[in-house]
């Protein structure tokens, strides 16, 4: 199980940006490969860092995580701490540092000298439409989706102009003295490699495009807008670059009968006036099935039954919602004569009118109570 991001950087969830920065710079400089040289256990825990401040430094992601954990980035190998390299972490955060170990312009334990910096492909994103009953028992997608990959025979020579770096570094003179600045290499676009051969379908980079089946694993709970991640299913790179991601969007279908609300589900069900006194027993639908469910003979329009568990799973593994099934009573708008002059005889009959009890709440107290 995955350590809490929290936790990983010492911090607790009312922390601020400039908290989170503060203390992943702390954790980074301390287990810093530079300081830690061929210690493995450093290089985790300084993934482990970089991993956690990618979250909690983008207030979009920080927000999907506090509601929904490590679950709101997993699809297919989870989120990206597995896929992130060092060239990825110092790319993406070099500036942190500072002035200490050298900025982001290059660190001798993984990018700084000569080392050749690791180029990564883009990202494809796809959207996914799931029943509620998907969502509810969770479920594994085939998607066909169209990549760009190396294509067969293409081989790669090292770029002249940076010499495998993928950076040009340019010093200019100033009043201050002489200031060193790096940037990606135009002539390679940072990835160290230029084309040496090619085949005639392949584009500039080296890349044709094929159609892949993609197997994404959706867990139980998701969420309408939820984002997931499958690891290394986006673009390949040029070269001996590391691939990029398939973003997978979650979408919603409405479903016939059921209503979400969070991990509650809500069903209208509609009786006649004869169930409603003498009761009866109902067919209703769930995530799971179809359910008989009993009325009891004098039930009230608008009384809320409570099927627990009956929900969705919570994405955080904390059980199941409930279902509520709201009745209904149906008043025919039509009678005919002999329907007519029977309800015309109860009129004054004292089990016909209304005696609401202390049990039987108002609409505004069930409403409160649902919500509840």
């Amino acid at each position: 199980m995955k350590e809490d991001y929290y936790e990983v950087l010492g911090i607790s969830k009312g922390a601020t940006a400039a908290e989170i920065k503060k203390a992943y710079r702390k954790m980074a400089l301390k287990y810093h490969p530079d300081k830690n040289p061929d210690n493995k256990e450093a290089e985790e825990k300084f993934k482990k860092a970089a991993e956690a401040y990618e979250v909690l430094s983008d207030a979009d992601k920080k927000a999907r995580y506090d509601q929904f954990g490590h679950q709101a980035f997993d699809g297919n190998g989870g989120f990206g701490g597995g896929g992130m390299n060092m060239d990825d972490i110092f790319s993406q955060f070099g500036d942190i540092f500072g002035g200490g170990f050298g900025g982001g312009g290059g660190f001798s334990g993984f990018g700084g000298g000569g080392r050749q910096r690791v180029a990564k492909g883009s990202n494809l994103r796809i959207r996914v439409t799931l029943s509620l009953e998907d969502i509810a028992n969770g479920v594994e997608k085939k998607i066909k989706v169209k990549r760009k990959v190396q294509a067969p025979g293409t081989t790669y020579k090292t770029c002249t102009t940076c010499n495998g770096t993928g950076q040009v570094t340019r010093v200019t003179n100033t009043i201050l003295g002489r200031m060193q600045t790096s940037a990606a290499c135009p002539t390679c676009g940072g990835a160290g490699q230029v084309i040496d051969k090619k085949p005639s379908d392949a584009d500039a980079q080296g890349l044709k495009v094929t159609e892949e089946t993609v197997s994404v694993k959706i867990p139980a709970g998701v969420v309408d807008g939820m984002q997931l991640k499958v690891t290394g299913k986006g673009n390949d790179a040029p070269g001996n670059g590391i691939s990029g991601d398939l973003l997978v969007a979650i979408q919603e279908e409405e479903h016939s009968t059921l209503k979400r609300e969070g991990d509650n589900l809500h069903y209208d069900m509609y009786i006649s006036l004869p169930d409603a006194v003498l009761g009866n027993s109902k067919e209703i639908d769930t995530v799971t099935g179809k359910v008989r469910i009993k009325i009891e003979p004098g039930v009230q329009s608008g009384k809320i039954l409570r099927l627990r568990g009956k929900g969705i799973p919570s994405i955080n593994g904390y059980g199941k919602g409930d279902l509520l099934v709201h009745v209904n009573v149906w008043t025919p708008k039509t009678l005919n004569k002999k329907q007519k002059a029977f309800f015309e005889s109860m009129k004054e009959d004292e089990h016909f009118e209304p005696k609401p009890e202390s049990s039987d709440k108002s609409f505004f107290e069930k409403v409160k109570d649902m919500f509840s």
